[in-house]
């Protein structure tokens, strides 16, 4: 996996538990505050190996490591409501 690869990965997990916390607030309580976040989500043990690597190296003395683990992400569905098209008539080139 490439670095571009990790990078989009763990934005999309970054939003997603952003969107999470605002329905969940309980749960951003339990962070502590200035800990590191470390993704581990259980479909791509490959990206929970990668990001256990960059917590070490990234980690600042003293600083709470908090696993998030994550079992599963949901496929995106649009939010849009109330979607209609209209087409306009073609004009005849002649």
């Amino acid at each position: 996996m490439n670095e571009q690869e990790v990078f989009t990965k763990n934005l999309i997990l970054s939003t997603e538990f952003d969107r999470y916390l605002l329905d969940h607030p309980a749960f951003a309580e339990k962070i502590p505050t200035n800990a590191q976040i470390v993704f581990l989500p259980e479909h791509d043990p490959e990206l929970c190996k990668i990001n256990m690597e960059i917590a070490k190296k990234q980690r600042e003395k003293g600083q709470q490591i908090v696993h998030l683990h994550i079992g599963s992400v949901a496929p995106q569905i649009s939010r849009l409501k109330d979607v209609s098209l209209e087409l306009e008539e073609k004009e005849l080139l002649r």
